[in-house]
């Protein structure tokens, strides 16, 4: 199964990139590059969906439609 997630992403002072999944509460990450910082958030939240199915939680359900409505980023995770 494959989750998709909607993803925020904003550029720090020193140039380092943050990746935050607003569905997914806790799950942030961060990279020398936009790149590098979403790989991270994928793996991150990866383990957390792999998580979240084990302990029978539901999992959250970002509506993306299409990649082309998605403003910042988007991540997904499959499991």
């Amino acid at each position: 199964m494959t989750y998709t997630f909607r993803v925020s992403l904003h550029e720090e002072e020193d140039g380092c990139w943050s990746a935050w999944i607003d569905s997914l509460p806790g799950r942030a990450d961060w990279g020398y590059t936009k790149d590098e910082a979403l790989e991270e958030l994928r793996k991150a939240a990866e383990m957390f969906v792999a998580s979240m199915l084990e302990h029978s939680d539901a999992i959250p359900n970002d509506d993306i439609g299409s990649t082309a409505d998605v403003g910042e980023g988007i991540v997904e995770v499959a499991i």
